[in-house]
Formats: C-alpha cells, sequence, structure tokens
C-alpha cells in the first residue's frame, strides 16, 4: 500500500477517538520495553559468551558497554530524527534497526560482528529511548501526564525485571544465540501496530532542522574517551590520563560549540530553567547509582555470597514485580504532589536499601537480601515518573523534545560512568582486603556504601527541582 493511501493524523483521531493517544502510547511502550530488554536481558549470556568466542573479561564487558555508549550517543540525534522524517518513519526506521541487529547478532560468527550488532541494537535503543515522554507530553493533558507516565514505564520495567530469570532459562536450554532472539516477536509486533496505528503525517515536533554533526562527534569522542579512560584506570594510569584528558577537553568543546551553535544538538538554553538544571543533575547521579547497583548486585551474589545464576535472578524478580506495580502508584502521586518531594523520598528508599545490604551482607540471608532489593525498587519506582516530568515541566514546547533527549543521555552517561566506578571501586577494594570470604564480602560492603552515597547526594539535588516563582 501507498503511503498516500495510509489513513492520515486527522482520520485516525476520528477512528479512534479519545483513544488513539493512549493506542499510540502502546505502540511506542511495546517498541520501547523490546529495546530495554536487548539490553539487559543479554548479561546473562556474558560467561557462555566468553567461552565460546574465547574472550577475557576486558574484552567481554563491550558486549554490554558497547551497546551502552551507541544508546548514550544515539539518543541526542533523536529530536533531529523527529523533526527530519516524523514519528512514524523515525519509530519504524528504529525497530528495523533493533529488528536487525537481533537476527544477525544471534547468528554471529566471529567477535567483531557480535560486537557490531551489539552497537547497531544500541544505536536503535537510543533513537527509541525518549520518544515515549515526548509523546506524552505533547499528546496528554497536564492531568493525565503522570497516569500516563505511570502506565509506559509499567511495562518499561517488567522488561528488565523478567529479564534475568528469562534469560537464564534460555541460556540454559537453548544457548546464548537465543537471548538475542528476543526482541524479533516484540518488533514484529511493533511494525505491524505502527503501520495501523502512526500516521504520516503526525505533527509531533514541528519544522525540520539541520543534524549538528560537530556537536554529535564531540560528544562522542567525550563519551567514548571519558568510559574507556575510567576503564584503564586501574591498570594503565599515563593512558587513563590522556584520555580523560581528551575526554574533558571535548565536553568543554562540545558545551562551547552548543552555545554558538545556530540549531545546536543540546540547546543550553535548557539549563536556564532550574527544574531542568537540577533534574539534569539528580539524573546524571541517579544514573550513575542505579546502573552501578544492578551491575554490582549480581556480581555479589555469586562472587561473595556463591549463589548461582538462576538464584540470583528470582531474588530479583519480586523486587522487579513490587517496582512494575508500584510505579503507575507513583504517577498519580506525580499529578498531585511536588516532583521534588517524590523524588528526594525515593531516592532516600534507594539509599537505605544498599544500606542496609551492606550493613547485612555477613550473615547472607536470601530472604532479607530479597527484601533490601524490594526497598530500593520501591525507591526507584517513586523517582522515574516525577523525575522526568518534574525536568520538563515549564519548559517551551519547542523544547520538550530536546529536553527528554537530554534527560535520558545524562542518566544514561551517568549510569555508564557508575558502571565503571562500582568495577574500579570494587576491584581496588578486592586487592586490598583479605582474600577469604570474609574480605570479600567486606569489599562490597565498602561497593554498596558507595552506591548509597551516590544516592544520598542526588537527595541535594532533587530538593532543588522546585518550580521557580512566576514572573511579575
Amino acid at each position: 500500500m501507498s503511503l498516500v493511501m495510509q489513513p492520515t493524523l486527522e482520520q485516525l483521531r476520528a477512528r479512534y477517538g479519545d483513544r488513539y493517544k493512549w493506542w499510540v502510547l502502546l505502540t511506542v511502550m511495546i517498541g520501547t520495553m523490546a529495546s530495554i530488554l536487548s539490553s539487559t536481558i543479554v548479561n546473562v549470556a556474558i560467561p557462555d559468551l566468553s567461552r565460546y568466542f574465547h574472550l577475557g573479561q576486558e574484552r567481554a564487558q563491550w558486549v554490554s558497554s558497547g551497546f551502552m555508549l551507541a544508546m548514550t550517543i544515539s539518543m541526542l540525534s533523536t529530536p533531529w530524527l523527529l523533526l527530519r522524517f516524523g514519528l512514524r518513519r523515525t519509530y519504524t526506521g528504529a525497530i528495523l534497526l533493533l529488528l536487525a541487529g537481533g537476527v544477525i547478532g544471534g547468528f554471529s560468527v566471529n567477535v567483531p560482528m557480535l560486537l557490531s550488532m551489539r552497537v547497531v541494537e544500541g544505536l536503535a535503543a537510543g533513537i527509541l529511548q525518549p520518544i515515549p515522554v515526548i509523546v506524552i507530553m505533547r499528546a496528554f493533558v497536564a492531568r493525565e501526564q503522570g497516569r500516563a507516565l505511570g502506565i509506559f514505564t509499567f511495562g518499561v520495567v517488567l522488561a528488565p525485571a523478567l529479564g534475568p530469570s528469562v534469560g537464564g532459562f534460555l541460556v540454559e536450554h537453548y544457548g546464548w544465540r537465543s537471548i538475542f532472539f528476543v526482541v524479533v516477536p516484540f518488533c514484529l509486533l511493533v511494525l505491524a501496530l505502527t503501520r495501523r496505528i502512526l500516521a504520516v503525517n503526525s505533527p509531533l515536533m514541528g519544522d525540520a532542522r539541520h543534524l549538528d554533526w560537530k556537536g554529535l562527534l564531540l560528544v562522542g569522542l567525550s563519551t567514548i574517551s571519558l568510559l574507556n579512560g575510567l576503564v584503564h584506570l586501574h591498570g594503565n594510569g599515563w593512558q587513563a590520563a590522556i584520555l580523560l584528558s581528551v575526554g574533558g577537553l571535548s565536553l568543554i568543546g562540545f558545551i562551547a560549540y552548543q552555545l554558538r551553535a545556530e540549531q545546536p544538538l543540546m540547546h543550553m538554553k535548557l539549563f536556564d530553567y532550574q527544574q531542568f538544571s537540577m533534574g539534569a543533575l539528580v539524573a546524571f547521579i541517579y544514573g550513575m547509582g542505579l546502573f552501578g547497583s544492578t551491575y554490582l548486585l549480581p556480581v555479589y551474589m555469586q562472587m561473595a555470597l556463591h549463589y548461582t545464576p538462576s538464584q540470583a535472578g528470582l531474588i530479583l524478580l519480586p523486587a522487579g514485580i513490587v517496582l512494575a506495580v508500584v510505579i503507575p502508584l507513583a504517577g498519580h502521586l506525580a499529578d498531585r504532589f511536588p516532583p521534588n518531594i517524590l523524588i528526594a523520598g525515593g531516592l532516600g528508599l534507594l539509599a537505605l536499601s544498599f544500606v542496609l545490604m551492606a550493613l547485612g551482607s555477613s550473615a547472607g540471608n536470601y530472604y532479607l537480601l530479597m527484601a533490601w532489593a524490594v526497598i530500593g525498587r520501591i525507591g526507584l519506582g517513586f523517582v522515574l515518573p516525577a523525575l522526568s516530568l518534574g525536568s520538563l515541566r515549564g519548559l517551551t514546547p519547542e523544547l520538550i523534545a530536546q529536553g527528554s533527549s537530554a534527560i535520558n543521555f545524562v542518566r544514561q552517561l551517568g549510569g555508564a560512568i557508575g558502571i565503571s566506578l562500582v568495577g574500579i571501586v570494587l576491584e581496588w577494594r578486592l586487592a586490598s582486603r583479605a582474600a577469604d570470604a570474609s574480605g570479600r564480602i567486606s569489599a562490597f560492603d565498602d561497593t554498596f556504601l558507595l552506591v548509597a552515597g551516590l544516592c544520598a547526594v542526588a537527595i541535594l539535588a532533587a530538593w532543588r527541582m522546585r518550580a521557580a516563582p512566576a514572573a511579575q
């Protein structure tokens, strides 16, 4: 069927009525679930991948970090893609990219092919991540935004909650290749929904503009250099110093260029809004704590407490289910209470869970660990909807898309840095502690306290996310 025969936005709204925006939300939610699933489920297959391709840990980690790097960088291109190609074409292209990465990655015959497909998947995931919040902010009135974001986030958090358990089962019974094929049914469903629900002429963003390639190159160079510099800190000091210097200088150059660019990749005007600037700081620190702990907990359970991978996955399942239940409630509360209060409270619970893990880990009680994880996920559930809404409310309509991409970018960048930081600190503490079981547990305790401290720092920024007084 040709494009001219496709129903227009006006026809679709007439056909579905007030339900139309919810159908659009469902469509973008399933696609985002697929991208998040592809980012988390592969972690359980890394030991099998290491054995199959004869990889050391230094090379095996790029299966995850390559995806994260690509996703972090491509997020900033989403506003330009929406302006240039529209919602339907952008979303369809990203889903096709994710589908190709999953299918070809599952048939990988060597490491370069495998890593290339992980980068392809990461590029697609980065484009997809900001779109649902943009849709919610543009298609839903203010009193419905919290509910819509809560429903969307319910689906999104369900994917990583079930991912470790499902992934462990698939790897054990069908091998590592099955992990890549998980995204196929999701992608096919989204492509069918996109063709039926999304109009070609959807005026989601406004007029098209040029892509800031120089800004994208600078931020890409900065991100890659900073993360590689952190990885080399433990073993090669001079190489780490060079990479971190290049990363820092590139970041300064990126900011300076964005301030004078006519059509910047990241509008520095966003940071004139106190709620957004504080929200970005919270997102960065919060990303460090969240992603760092997501990496740390399964390693801790297997290395220090000697649980099997299936047991480690199962202990996180109740916490994931609780998170999925809490988020819709938090979405409703985000429409009624100031976001900074919900964010600060949620971060407090998240920090408390890490402190409890550190103080109580010597006992290693399975059900206590499960309870501490549940406390942390309750806090996480209160943070997610309020952080997006609290950061973007008050922005002018033309800045919403850039604001959504920027918040996702800084959170993901914080997460990538957090994983590296947690790994460096853990390795350092393991080297300085005794080699016995008690020493390993103490090293993990110290690292959990570091993550709790990061969350506590984020609380201070969250308190400053109050709405600025109206101009007289």
